[in-house]
């Protein structure tokens, strides 16, 4: 009985975390997926072609615009690669989709407050600097030469099809395309392959931080966080939180939930941020970075990604604590309250109202194909057209080596 409440409780956690963040997930995504498919992936790696500031900046502007998915992002990172971009800007690129996204944003709002969107953004800036410096004084060419030839193997990691899937549109005016039947079409499918990508993470993220929540008491975080050493767990905190990062197994979205309840138990404001971050160098994606890079590429991507997270998480708390608006420790409002009748429930009916019409397009037009073709690699479906949908709406598999029409 003991364990069944105990289970019950972790559930009950989870649940309500997944009720107060539920629409602004899915206007993230929606927004995110409109954004996709009017941008062709093919444009983005021309321009990504050299490690320059400009260059660098685009990759950071595209990265911000795209899926938050991390696999998504590796993969479509290699594929960047592969088509011309340069190894930093593909690099920025991944960063820039996984921390720089409207749903993250939105997420750390509603669970955590706006300091946590602004030091997410500003601390993502600023990792995405200090990556692209550590990056331009140590990256050797012998070592992208390296990569390049592993990476032209194509070895398989996750998400290589949606990796490969290019449905933009790129003719005619943007409200045009986007009122179209054809845009309704695509945005559909961006919208819930990126929900179908990113949904074991999130379900898990949920579950941990529920589980976490309700069964690891307080003096525990607090032992652990250093909290009764003020100017230790200032430096602490960013340097472990990486780490948990690495070893939960929770990647992009998922890890917000996860770092409500790490700020419940102590952990200072740098190491929430820099825990945030970390979503890059969790074991499945070290694991990735070997296949797609080689051993000595994947271990070079964790020390500097590492590095890049800890010093940016540590700088961006220690500026908003000369700057006073790093908030006081208090429970998470979504770890202690269930659903009411509220604003956050109305906006949750209309979005689950907007995903359910996107559902139901996504499906009509041969949705579950393209789920399917998700993960598998480019070169099984080469053979169809991956062009944009027509207008009568049915969107044809695509192929990731041609333009959309």
């Amino acid at each position: 009985m003991v364990i069944v409440q105990a289970v019950g409780q972790a559930l009950a956690s989870a649940f309500d975390m997944l009720w107060e963040v539920l629409w602004p997930l899915a206007l993230g995504f929606i927004l995110s997926a409109i954004i996709q498919s009017l941008v062709s992936r093919s444009a983005v790696a021309r321009t990504l072609g050299s490690d320059s500031p400009r260059s660098l900046g685009l990759a950071t502007l595209f990265g911000a615009a795209s899926s938050s998915c991390s696999y998504a992002a590796v993969a479509i990172a290699r594929s960047l690669f592969i088509k011309g971009a340069s190894f930093p800007a593909a690099v920025v690129f991944e960063f820039a989709s996984t921390n720089l996204v409207f749903e993250l944003g939105l997420i750390l709002l509603i669970l955590l407050g706006w300091p946590f969107l602004g030091a997410e953004f500003a601390g993502g800036i600023l990792m995405i600097v200090v990556l692209a410096l550590i990056l331009r004084w140590t990256l050797r060419p012998q070592l992208v030469d390296e990569a390049r030839r592993q990476a032209e193997r194509g070895l398989r990691g996750r998400m290589e099809g949606h990796a490969g899937m290019d449905m933009s549109i790129a003719d005619g005016p943007f409200w045009r395309r986007l009122l179209s039947g054809r845009g309704f079409t695509v945005v559909s499918h961006n919208f819930w392959m990126d929900v179908t990508s990113v949904w074991t993470d999130i379900g898990l993220g949920l579950l941990i931080a529920g589980a976490l929540a309700a069964w690891v008491p307080s003096g525990f975080w607090q032992s652990f966080f250093l909290t009764n050493h003020p100017v230790l767990s200032e430096i602490w905190g960013p340097l472990i939180g990486p780490v948990i990062s690495l070893l939960s197994f929770v990647c992009s979205v998922g890890n917000v939930p996860l770092a409500a309840v790490l700020w419940n138990g102590g952990i200072s404001f740098g190491g929430v941020i820099a825990f945030i971050f970390a979503d890059l160098i969790i074991i499945p994606i070290l694991n990735i970075y070997r296949k797609y890079y080689g051993g000595r590429m994947a271990v070079y991507l964790l020390v500097v990604s590492y590095g890049a997270m800890a010093l940016a998480g540590l700088l961006i708390g220690l500026l908003f604590k000369l700057l006073g608006i790093i908030p006081a420790h208090h429970a998470v409002i979504a770890l202690q309250t269930g659903p009411t009748l509220n604003y956050t429930t109305v906006l949750n009916v209309i979005f689950l109202g907007i995903m359910a019409l996107l559902g139901w397009r996504f499906l009509r037009t041969g949705g579950l194909e393209m789920l399917r073709m998700m993960e598998r690699p480019p070169d099984e479906h080469a053979h169809h057209d991956h062009g944009a949908p027509h207008d009568s709406g049915e969107l044809k598999s695509a192929d990731p080596h041609h333009p959309a029409h």
